[in-house]
């Protein structure tokens, strides 16, 4: 077992041997916010056919090759198409089709004109200017051609792609199966939400945030509950936790008093511990392990600490797991907006939320950094780096961030 790693270390642990869990089929309705499992492969165009992209006239751009303000031509308009259907006339030499937005090409034709610049008159309309082949034509498959990947393995089904896929006519689409993350809180002092408060003890928030920060990485939660700090109580939630999920996380009991029993479950179950503390700030006291091929996260029980780590390691393993390609933190640079007053002799990582100003991305601290304040992960969007050794921060420092979604 590894003590006392880098960030980058504990991350490379336990996303070396993370895979997507599996795959399934969805209804193209259901499949928004889901990762793809397959390329998309466009098997038509779309358009999938040349269209007018406005009310106008369709005809042969020779036709109007020596034509200006001063010498005009007039050709005879044999049809009208509108959107929904398709043209019965070929257009030769001197002919016209009158065309609505939408509607396919006539064969023959290679341009199209605006109705306003042109003057009709009956069966025929004149045109004052000279047009090249293709003008103003919607080519088929001008957004999407036959054969082209729309959406890669691995991303996540936007609206956009979605509707891409209905135009395509896919009704199945193919999905890795949304990881099942078993979320356990120790601690003798925890109550479940709907208790009333008796002295010493607290109800347990963090299994709900989790699950909700959870449900956002793209997967399903199981709360457990609770487990007093009990080695053996701890290990058999865990256990069961693995048989009924993808991941185990935890809170609490990882730090070195008498009643952080985390290490000792994970043995006492059989368990690889992968490491124990990073180290950073918040959040250093945590652990990895693994049994059965299955990660067990164990963060801090201070709400703000746990969820740093959840946002730098936790989420990360999650994405991957559901079978992202794009699973770690982006990172930017931002100018603090507000002093930090606080020498960081550990690397450390504040709490904020991104501004644009006068084309600037600055980061406003979310409230006080510690370890317990859940509070200021409200509006958190960064999480900023402080170099260890470094002295107070004060307003307008560059740093390094990490965007958190």
């Amino acid at each position: 077992m590894k003590k006392n790693i880098s960030l980058e270390e504990a991350q490379g642990l336990v996303l070396e041997s993370c895979m997507p869990i599996g795959q399934e089929f969805v209804d193209l309705h259901d499949s928004l916010g889901r990762v793809l499992s397959e390329d998309i492969k466009a098997q038509e165009n779309i358009p999938p056919f040349a269209r007018s992209p406005y009310d106008g006239y369709a005809f042969r751009a020779e036709d109007t090759f020596w034509v200006n303000k001063e010498n005009p031509v007039t050709l005879e308009v044999i049809e009208e198409v509108p959107a929904g259907y398709a043209p019965q006339q070929k257009v030769v030499q001197g002919k016209a089709v009158k065309i609505l937005t939408g509607a396919p090409i006539p064969e023959g034709a290679d341009a199209i004109i605006k109705y306003e610049e042109t003057e009709a008159n009956g069966n025929f309309v004149t045109i004052f200017s000279s047009l090249k082949s293709g003008q103003d034509v919607v080519p088929a498959g001008e957004d999407v051609a036959k054969g082209e990947i729309i959406a890669s393995k691995g991303t996540v089904v936007s609206p956009p792609i979605l509707g891409l896929m209905a135009g395509l006519g896919v009704t199945r689409v193919p999905v890795y199966r949304r990881p099942r993350i078993a979320i356990i809180s120790t601690g003798d002092e925890l109550l479940a939400i709907d208790e009333p408060l008796r002295p010493g003890k607290i109800r347990n928030s963090n299994s709900h945030t989790l699950a909700a920060y959870i449900r956002k990485a793209g997967a399903d939660p199981i709360i457990l509950g609770t487990t007093k700090d009990k080695v053996e109580e701890v290990g058999s939630l865990i256990l069961q936790g693995l048989e009924q999920a993808d991941m185990v996380i935890t809170t609490g009991g990882v730090s070195v008093g008498d009643y952080d029993v985390l290490g000792e479950a994970v043995d006492y179950i059989g368990a690889e511990t992968l490491y124990w503390k990073i180290e950073i700030k918040p959040g250093s006291p945590n652990l990895a392990a693994v049994k059965d091929g299955k990660l067990i996260l164990a963060l801090s029980g201070n709400p703000a600490a746990a969820l740093v780590i959840f946002h730098l390691l936790g989420t990360l393993y999650i994405k991957k797991l559901a079978g992202r390609i794009d699973y770690l933190n982006r990172r930017t640079e931002v100018i603090l907006k507000n002093d930090f007053r606080k020498a960081s002799p550990r690397r450390r990582f504040l709490r904020g939320k991104l501004i644009m100003e006068n084309g600037s991305a600055l980061m406003e601290i979310t409230g006080e950094q510690g370890n317990g304040v859940l509070r200021s992960l409200i509006d958190c969007d960064v999480l900023a780096e402080i170099p260890e050794g470094s002295e107070p921060q004060m307003a307008g420092t560059k740093l390094t961030a990490y965007l958190i979604d």
